[in-house]
């Protein structure tokens, strides 16, 4: 949620994260530009390129969702879900997949995240054949909380790159991420 944590409410859902984000590609007049998404947010841009294919030019999932590519409802977190409207980062969340984040930079962090709304988590996404049609790439972390090993066994359609960190290299390794986002996608 981050600067948006004040419209936090049970409404709150998956769709209003897509309609952020279409918002800001038709407010700006993007066109041909790389889609990015972290974790969760995957699910967010797999469904914003599947509704703008041709407006995309790579769709970039950094140790992210990745949908399946069926045709059917996908991308429930119901196992995140507790009581209550939020689902907060815990220091127990963060040390399951962000050992690396230390010091000052843990500090910072706690202190910038917002918790997720519960049906932000539990909402799932459909998608079309449109996405399909968008190059993809990859950036997995090795102490993301995936078994990057399995995934990479998979047939993936897009190039990939793997990074010895946890869940946050933007945090802690910035110089690297930065070099493998332009390489997959060729802008280096």
């Amino acid at each position: 949620m981050g600067e948006r944590v004040h419209l936090v409410s049970k409404e709150v859902g998956i769709e209003t994260a897509v309609q952020d984000v279409l918002n800001i590609i038709n407010y700006n007049d993007l066109d041909d530009f790389i889609l990015v998404g972290h974790s969760f947010a995957g699910k967010v841009v797999a469904a914003v390129a599947d509704r703008v294919p041709k407006k995309v030019r790579v769709l970039l999932y950094l140790d992210a969702f990745r949908p399946r590519k069926d045709r059917t409802p996908q991308g429930s977190f119901t196992d995140a879900i507790g009581a209550g409207l939020t689902i907060p980062l815990t220091e127990e969340v963060l040390g399951s997949i962000g050992k690396d984040v230390q010091g000052a930079d843990r500090e910072w962090l706690l202190s910038k995240a917002t918790p997720w709304p519960t049906k932000y988590a539990g909402d799932t996404i459909t998608l079309s054949e449109s996405l399909d049609s968008v190059k993809k790439a990859y950036i997995f972390c090795t102490g993301g909380g995936d078994n990057v090993g399995e995934i990479l066994k998979e047939k993936l359609d897009g190039p990939a790159k793997v990074i010895e960190s946890g869940h946050w290299p933007m945090i802690t390794k910035p110089d690297e991420l930065v070099a493998d986002m332009l390489s997959l996608t060729g802008l280096a």
